[in-house]
């Protein structure tokens, strides 16, 4: 959106010249303006509180649902595909396995499929007052880190338990989380658009998260797939996957150290 200011002719009650706000869209490529989200950040905070509030609100167990639900399918995960279909885990704990990329695959996916829709969801917003458009996906990616920061003292717990100290690499930790807030992010902002018009873009998010939850390696190790249909199927440009399998390969490596040394 572009703006300019321009004087008003006609004078208040007041005898005060106020300037007149006029918005265009704009034309071909245009900047983030990131210094305008910057500018509303308060507003960002404001939105962001709302969406955890509105959806943990009127719910017995609160914010630990954010624990329960990748703890309920990591249960199911351990069951069916390490018990019984004895899918290998590359020498981890299959619940550490799973759980170490089912956190990461559920904030890319929940990123996206909130960030889609923040647009249709706030139109009474939009339509009311001027601030930057950023801030409505914005708002909801960052009200799913939240989630994320809270379930991962699970998986600390969970690391504690099987005796799995993380190497140096975990200071990389911090690069995976922002690979996957961007990747969900930078799709959230184009089918947000998209489903302004076309209101089937919900529904074809929602299938294309379930169906990327098998697709991609969370619940098998990339290991079992030839190596020359890996780089086709999993790129590390896929945000989910990328974080995912890479921190399952951090913890790979330490998975048989105790706590008072690792490998």
């Amino acid at each position: 959106m572009e703006s300019e200011l321009i004087p008003d002719r006609e004078p208040t009650a007041a005898g005060e010249i106020l300037p007149i706000l006029k918005i265009r869209p704009a034309q071909g490529w245009t900047s983030l303006r990131l210094g305008e989200v910057w500018a509303y950040r308060e507003l960002l905070y404001f939105l962001t509180w709302r969406d955890i509030k509105v959806r943990y609100k009127q719910t017995v167990l609160g914010a630990a649902w954010a624990i329960l639900q990748p703890l309920f399918m990591m249960v199911v995960f351990t069951l069916f595909f390490g018990r019984l279909a004895k899918i290998p885990s590359d020498d981890i704990p299959y619940p550490v396995f799973a759980f170490c990329a089912l956190l990461p695959w559920q904030l890319f996916a929940h990123a996206l499929a909130e960030s889609s829709n923040s647009l249709v969801s706030n139109e009474r917003l939009l339509t009311k007052v001027y601030f930057p458009r950023l801030v409505i996906p914005l708002s909801a990616v960052f009200a799913g880190l939240v989630d994320f920061a809270i379930a991962f003292i699970v998986l600390i717990g969970l690391m504690a338990y099987f005796r799995i100290v993380p190497t140096w690499a975990v200071v990389t930790l911090p690069f995976f989380i922002l690979l996957a807030v961007l990747t969900a992010l930078g799709g959230g902002l184009w089918l947000s658009a998209l489903n302004v018009k076309y209101r089937d873009v919900r529904y074809v998010i929602r299938y294309l998260t379930q169906f990327g939850l098998i697709a991609t390696p969370v619940a098998y190790p990339s290991s079992l797939a030839p190596a020359r249909w890996r780089g086709a199927l999993w790129p590390e440009s896929n945000g989910g996957r990328g974080f995912a399998r890479q921190d399952g390969k951090r913890r790979a490596r330490c998975s048989a150290c105790p706590w008072r040394s690792c490998c």
